[in-house]
């Protein structure tokens, strides 16, 4: 994999000036952040060697890189997901790349149902922690040393002094819908039963996903800082009595952008 991580890099390294200090991952519908990005080099998944190719409504499946809030950034928009057949290694290969190509802190953000029965569609969630529930992870399997060590620290997986700047920036920009919370990573591509979400629950989760989970824990392996927002765009299974779907995911997403424009922008100049 670390050959082939190098030829990604290597085909993203040719088509860029600058090489990106900041790296983001843009979960369903907040893809529009990328296209705040000054001077782009738009690069889709399909031509980069070895990506994978992102095929979830909501996700463009394409690298933007350019200039933002006065850093080099290089954005996922869009990310790909286990639920899609891809293994857990595929699923975070992009991490390893962007490490390769001297990423230093990265901010991880998804669309989460909202089990924290104080959170509302539109919530902006910042996570403290997380939970690995999907049964697997992208560590296993024989080790490479130059991605990181066998055996990598989660004791503190979200980093504190991003998670501060974000809590400042929330405060300064008075945006009143910011929690902070645990999230909890499943596989899906089922939404869950009442029953699991009342389980989580008692486990000590905030909001539950699909996504992030993975890549969190190859940036731990990769020693890469991690700031995680979570768009609660619903609340989950056996807490309204009503069914769920994507398209409201896409909806609530949409119908918070431009609070979370102003807000990732303003993080994003303060790390």
């Amino acid at each position: 994999m670390y050959e082939q991580a190098l030829e990604s890099k290597k085909y993203i390294e040719d088509k860029i000036g600058s090489l990106p200090t900041v790296g983001l991952i843009l979960g369903s519908g907040l893809g529009v952040l990328a296209d705040k990005i000054a001077n782009p080099v738009v690069i889709p998944y399909k031509d980069i060697p070895h990506f994978p190719v992102s095929t979830v409504e909501g996700h463009a499946g394409q690298l933007v890189i350019g200039e933002l809030q006065g850093k080099v950034v290089i954005a996922m928009q869009g990310r790909f997901h286990f639920y899609e057949g891809y293994t857990m290694q595929q699923v975070t290969f992009p991490v390893r790349v962007m490490k390769l190509l001297g990423v230093e802190k990265m901010i991880i953000t998804n669309a989460a149902g909202g089990i924290n029965e104080t959170f509302t569609p539109g919530t902006l969630m910042l996570l403290t922690n997380q939970i690995n529930f999907t049964g697997t992870s992208p560590l296993i399997g024989k080790n490479d040393e130059r991605f990181g060590p066998r055996f990598p620290d989660m004791t503190t997986v979200f980093d504190k002094k991003m998670l501060e700047i974000a809590r400042q920036s929330a405060t300064k920009l008075s945006i009143d819908s910011v929690r902070e919370g645990v999230y909890l990573g499943l596989t899906g591509p089922a939404y869950e039963t009442g029953s699991e979400i009342h389980m989580m629950r008692g486990m000590g989760a905030d909001a539950v996903g699909m996504s992030t989970v993975p890549e969190v824990i190859v940036a731990a392996h990769m020693s890469i800082p991690v700031l995680g927002i979570s768009c609660i765009t619903n609340l989950a299974a056996g807490i309204l009595d009503q069914p769920l779907n994507h398209a409201e995911v896409i909806e609530v997403s949409n119908r918070v952008q431009a609070e979370f424009l102003a807000y990732m922008e303003d993080i994003i100049a303060s790390i």
